[in-house]
């Protein structure tokens, strides 16, 4: 998380690979994939270069690292099997520095996956397939589809909007409740944050398993790496503490990921048969990688959030899940919904607690200031001031809680309830500064390979990984493992360590 701006946008929350699609008939599979698409028109490239440099700054921008080169060489060379550009410099893709597992493409050629799902990827072939997916939704200009679908809901304005996504919305994330937090601004919003429908999806998947096979891969690859996915949005799900049968928003409109995998497995099968994968390559080339939160930006340990350079630290409730995005951190449970950013604060409370209500409420929108009262939080001056907004969905509580930092920053939460109800109010009390000690105690996880060695198994490499909860549930996950998987002892597999 950086604080930069007062603008509350966080990335990585459309991963459409997430979405599940019922099971379709190959030979329709086969007639949605044969088309051609256009090349993309020089508007398109125009707008793609537009929304470039703010997406870098959305999604936690470039990362240059040992990766880097690999990712670019592998995402331009299945994209230049789509046909919408004739060369492979047609192409821009990017490793985005994200610990979300997220991968999308916009018109024009741009690419982008982050390096968390590259990481989830165990071969060469299923990275592959994922940024030929992506690149599927381009080809089949699915983006401008979705726009013409667009509604006043979806497309909030500058800064988005809790209170328009509780009128109305029920995309996002950080939905409050009965609605969501829209993510992005304006224009951006149509592009990227409206959910693509399970044809769409579909029709991406087999863009991508025709890119595979004509890139050379094995076409299978995109099946295996949704296994893999849905694995891990099973661990992600109970980390957030949303339940063993409720999955993240990214991925609500189609609840069994079984499906999808089986429907792309029959879907690779009207192709050649072919076994390329490149998985020793692929694990060489990720070893060692950044994995999770940049520390950088602030981790997430658990129900606590931890940011090294700022000395800062809070506690989420019990039963809330946190997830830290590039310009806020957010946190959200059944009984309330919130979100912690940064803020200029000259003196003026007033000014700030309505700068802090504008940013979530948009340009369409006004939440009156109410009274303001101020307080010491761990010794830290403090001030907050609540206000009740009538909506669709009955009263809403909104407050917004702030932080007196010190050289002109404020840090606050803005946080939507139920009208009378304070779920957050420990969350508000245990805002407190990091030790020199503490701060540095805080380092960034790694990603290993390892060989499997005679005695070990999966409980022991489980073991190894660098959390205090669900090890074997990540390690299956991170390795793409069933249920009954087990090791063997010469395979390579990731583990996280610090």
């Amino acid at each position: 998380m950086h604080f930069s701006k007062k603008t509350l946008i966080l990335g990585g929350a459309i991963l459409s690979l997430a979405a599940v699609n019922t099971a379709t008939p190959v030979a329709a599979q086969k007639k949605s994939a044969a088309s051609v698409p256009k090349p993309f028109t020089a508007q398109e490239k125009s707008e793609g270069a537009k929304y470039h440099p703010e997406i870098l700054k959305e999604f936690g921008g470039a990362m240059q690292s040992p990766q880097t080169a690999y990712v670019v060489r592998v995402g331009k060379g299945i994209a230049v099997q789509s046909g919408l550009g004739n060369a492979e410099s047609d192409f821009t893709v990017t490793l985005l520095n994200s610990p979300v597992n997220n991968a999308f493409a916009i018109p024009g050629g741009y690419v982008y996956i982050t390096r968390q799902l590259v990481a989830l990827c165990n071969s060469e072939a299923e990275m592959a397939g994922v940024l030929g997916h992506e690149v599927g939704h381009t080809a089949a200009r699915h983006s401008q589809k979705r726009q013409k679908n667009a509604t006043l809901a979806n497309i909030l304005g500058v800064g988005g909007s809790i209170l328009g996504a509780v009128i109305g919305d029920s995309g996002g994330l950080l939905g409050a409740l009965g609605g969501g937090l829209k993510q992005y601004s304006g224009t951006f919003a149509q592009l990227f944050s409206l959910k693509y429908s399970r044809g769409q999806e579909e029709e991406a998947d087999d863009y991508g398993i025709r890119y595979l096979s004509k890139a050379g891969y094995d076409p299978s690859a995109l099946s295996s790496m949704l296994n893999s996915l849905a694995l891990q949005t099973a661990v992600d799900v109970r980390v957030a503490g949303m339940g063993d049968n409720r999955v993240p928003e990214w991925a609500s409109t189609h609840p069994d990921p079984a499906k999808r995998v089986v429907r792309a497995a029959n879907g690779a099968k009207a192709y050649p048969v072919n076994s390329v994968r490149k998985a020793d390559s692929h694990l060489a080339a990720i070893n060692g990688m950044l994995y999770g939160d940049d520390p950088a930006q602030g981790v997430v340990e658990g129900q606590e959030f931890l940011h090294p350079l700022i000395k800062l630290k809070f506690a989420a409730p019990t039963g809330f899940g946190m997830q830290n995005g590039t310009e806020a951190v957010s946190i959200n449970g059944n009984s309330g919904k919130a979100i912690f950013s940064q803020g200029n604060f000259t003196g003026d409370r007033q000014a700030y607690v309505a700068a802090a209500f504008k940013s979530v409420s948009g340009q369409n929108m006004s939440i009156p200031v109410g009274d303001i009262r101020q307080t010491t939080v761990n010794g830290i001056p403090a001030f907050y001031s609540s206000t009740i907004v009538n909506t669709q969905q009955g009263a809403r509580e909104v407050t917004v809680f702030a932080y007196e930092w010190g050289g002109n920053v404020g840090y606050h939460f803005v946080t939507i309830t139920a009208a009378n109800s304070s779920p957050f109010n420990t969350m508000f009390s245990s805002m407190a500064r990091l030790s020199d000690s503490q701060a540095a105690a805080i380092k960034p996880r790694k990603l290993r390979v390892v060989t499997v060695a005679k005695g070990d198994t999966l409980s022991t490499l489980s073991a190894r990984m660098a959390y205090t909860s669900l090890q074997t549930e990540r390690f299956r996950a991170l390795n793409g493992f069933s249920t009954n998987q087990n090791v063997t002892i010469g395979q390579k597999v990731k583990i996280v360590t610090y």
